[in-house]
């Protein structure tokens, strides 16, 4: 899945309008595109979620050794969706870094290019439980939350506050069936009132919709997955999906 996603980014394509789903969450409209990153047009926003960079050297800081291409991978992924998009801001919703001294540790070859990246944009850093003290020397500013245009920003989503909520955390999945055969993919989930993002670190799993931590967070007979395929995003509705 993370290959044809490089491949996806490398690719020319004149009309990567047909590759996207467009949705709405509290009124906003929203687009998903195949890399796993969300635009809202109307204010130039572009959202990520669960970066996870330097999680292969966070693992061998702990004896565990992971390819360590994990960063350099995600990084190219996200961009090409920056170059597609040209967002005004960009918010990345926490787990931004695999852990809290992932950002201080980060190689000077990719602190260059996200400063590229984020050259004449405003860049806020969401803090997650994986990151918590923010993101140390890089371009933007770190914040618990934001509030904007209408909509919530946070890392972890809310039961009491989920009007509005745009979130990450849960990594959120589901699984169809084609060719009499199941495929199980990263999915945007959304009833209109809220979204949750993928995770868009390419070492990352995912939590299925059906799973318990995702109760109550959505109205089921409103909920789509937006899942991520080969090629494009393929809307589906909750009770489409294989339990």
């Amino acid at each position: 899945m993370q290959m044809n996603r490089l491949a996806l980014a490398a690719a020319q394509i004149e009309d990567f309008g047909s590759l996207t789903a467009r949705t709405v969450v509290a009124g906003v409209e929203a687009l998903c595109d195949p890399f796993g990153a969300l635009y809202l047009p109307q204010t130039r926003l572009l959202v990520i979620s669960d970066l996870h960079l330097e999680k292969g050297a966070a693992f061998a800081r702990r004896g565990m050794l992971l390819p360590p291409y994990d960063t350099l991978a995600t990084l190219k992924i996200l961009s090409a969706v920056i170059a597609r998009h040209d967002p005004a801001i960009v918010v990345s919703l926490g787990d931004n870094f695999h852990d809290r001294v992932g950002s201080a540790h980060l190689p000077d070859m990719f602190r260059r290019e996200i400063a590229e990246m984020a050259r004449g944009r405003d860049w806020i850093w969401i803090n997650g439980n994986h990151d918590p003290d923010g993101a140390a020397g890089l371009p933007g500013q770190s914040a618990d939350e934001l509030h904007y245009a209408g909509l919530v920003f946070r890392h972890e989503p809310s039961l009491r506050a989920g009007h509005g909520e745009i979130a990450g955390h849960l990594h959120p999945s589901a699984t169809v069936r084609r060719r009499d055969k199941s495929v199980r993919r990263p999915c945007f989930a959304t009833d209109g009132r809220r979204m949750l993002m993928p995770a868009f670190g390419v070492t990352t799993g995912g939590l299925d919709l059906r799973h318990r931590a995702m109760a109550g967070l959505f109205e089921r007979e409103n909920l789509v997955a937006h899942l991520l395929g080969r090629d494009r995003v393929y809307s589906v509705r909750f009770s489409n999906l294989l339990a």
